[in-house]
């Protein structure tokens, strides 16, 4: 997957099948089902791969207990499907994760465990184990450090844990392999028309600042987060669909959760559920609900939802991490579909298909579980409606680059300087790369890890890259000064309101 190769492919196609604007979870996974069913595929992003909503996860491939518990029976078993699937698929990125549920409450056991028996007939052949009743003393064997006085034991279930970036890289690489064009900091500007139809994109490549035209039978909006903005571009009137929600997280020691187990809170006190989460060796802490008015690229956490999740978690834990023991922190933008719920935690997380009186299609909603059926649907509409002929290739069977294949380090601590630059080199030759961020927040993980070692590792990875993609010293300068204005923000101390 090398971008050079990739642009110098755009002048071999005059007329694209589909054009895909987005390249996070949603719309990779649009590239790859239109390129396995032999669609001349191109995908723009305007940042990079995964550079929003779709790195910011809490890391969990789940068919959704609290879905469960407000009664969306039809997506938790289609989540629960595609979570099947992708550990089928990606056994390399995605992982069977046992989690427990403390009780502390007589009816809490019977009451969770009931619903998460049924939980585990959803999922059928494809579930990853049978939950179970804990007692006291199995539900501390399992969790050390969660606070013993008035617990009446547990319930043990399973669900699926994966590093999201790196699986949005082996979505791009596949797609790649299947013939898709697929390009990284390459927003789209304005839309190219025929007839008041849509026609084709314009786009500009940010690194190069070179424009272009792309004439295309079918444009799909699958931008996250940002769908109004492209939706706009169509119909400068259009009102919007998208209610974002903010989560955020927060990264601690393992110390804080020594054990393979991840914790589920079932409620917190604003009656969301919570997870204590072990992730390469770290813990991932989170995650909140709050209202957002604007997108943001780069979503700033707040001080009251730090607060919130220490305060809730503080409740289980015997040894409650403190602002001093944060790692880092990073904020994730929802994109849910506005209804008339009251609040963004009672929003649905289905997905929806639409299309304008233009032609442009808007998929939107869902969540980075069911992307390879959001994939399949907006793919199979397209092919009926735009009268595409191509037989929908079954992407359910389909196993994603690198499942056979040693996984790359997420970590550069400890890296020697010869380790360092051949991951960079990898990353800038294999994973298109382009900037310092790219590599320490998505190619590998550092900066959710530990943001402040991200910082100081920046100066060296901005000189490697420097050398590889024959840059100077301004560029090198730029970039360690762009690289810290963003991890600066994922660091404990940050202050979004004084900013």
């Amino acid at each position: 997957m090398d971008r050079n190769q990739m642009r110098e492919n755009l002048a071999e196609v005059p007329l694209w099948d589909v054009c895909i604007i987005g390249g996070g979870a949603t719309g990779l996974g649009t590239a790859l089902q239109a390129a396995a069913s032999g669609m001349k595929t191109l995908l723009l992003e305007q940042n990079d791969f995964a550079k929003g909503t779709s790195s910011r996860s809490t890391k969990l491939i789940h068919g959704g207990v609290r879905y469960l518990q407000q009664g969306n029976v039809k997506l938790v078993r289609e989540a629960l499907e595609e979570r099947g699937l992708l550990l089928q698929n990606a056994p390399h990125l995605v992982h069977n994760q046992q989690f427990v549920i403390p009780s502390y409450h007589w009816w809490e056991r019977p009451f969770y465990g009931i619903g998460l028996k049924l939980y585990d007939l959803l999922a059928g052949k494809l579930g990853l184990g049978d939950s179970a009743f804990l007692s006291s003393k199995e539900t501390l064997q399992h969790l050390p450090t969660i606070v013993s006085n008035g617990l009446h034991g547990g319930v043990l279930y399973h669900d699926g844990q994966f590093d999201d970036a790196r699986l949005a890289i082996s979505i791009a690489q596949t797609a790649a392999a299947r013939g898709a064009t697929l390009l990284n900091h390459f927003p789209v500007t304005s839309f190219l028309k025929s007839d008041g139809k849509i026609a084709g994109v314009r786009a500009t490549d940010a690194l190069s600042g070179k424009t272009y035209s792309f004439r295309s039978k079918i444009v799909i909006n699958a931008t996250g987060v940002f769908v109004d903005a492209i939706m706009r571009m169509d119909r400068p009137k259009h009102r919007s669909i998208i209610r974002p929600s903010q989560g955020v997280h927060l990264v601690v020691d393992r110390k804080f959760l020594p054990t393979d187990c991840a914790i589920l809170v079932p409620r917190t006190d604003d009656s969301r559920v919570l997870f204590a989460v072990p992730w390469h060796n770290r813990v991932i802490l989170g995650t909140t609900d709050t209202a957002v008015k604007e997108p943001e690229l780069d979503p700033k956490p707040l001080q009251l939802e730090i607060d919130l999740i220490l305060r809730n978690l503080g409740q289980y834990l015997h040894q409650v991490p403190e602002r001093k023991d944060i790692k880092s922190v990073f904020a994730g933008l929802r994109p849910l579909v506005k209804s008339s719920a009251k609040t963004t935690a009672a929003l649905s997380r289905g997905h929806v298909i639409l299309k304008s009186t233009s032609g442009l299609f808007t998929v939107t909603g869902g969540k980075w579980t069911t992307y390879r059926k959001m994939a399949e649907d907006v793919i199979k509409r397209v092919s009926k409606k735009g009268r595409l002929n191509h037989a929908l290739f079954d992407t359910r069977q389909l196993r994603l680059h690198g499942h056979d294949l040693p996984v790359q380090s997420f970590h550069i601590e400890g890296m020697t300087d010869a380790e360092l630059s051949e991951r960079v080199r990898h990353a800038v030759t294999h994973e298109m790369c382009q900037t310092v961020e790219d590599f320490l927040s998505r190619r590998t993980r550092q900066l959710l890890l530990d943001a402040s070692v991200a910082l100081d590792k920046a100066p060296q990875i901005a000189e490697i890259m420097a050398v590889m993609l024959g840059k100077d010293e301004t560029w090198i300068a730029s970039e360690i000064e762009r690289f810290n204005r963003i991890a600066m923000q994922h660091l404990p101390t940050f202050n979004p309101e004084l900013s």
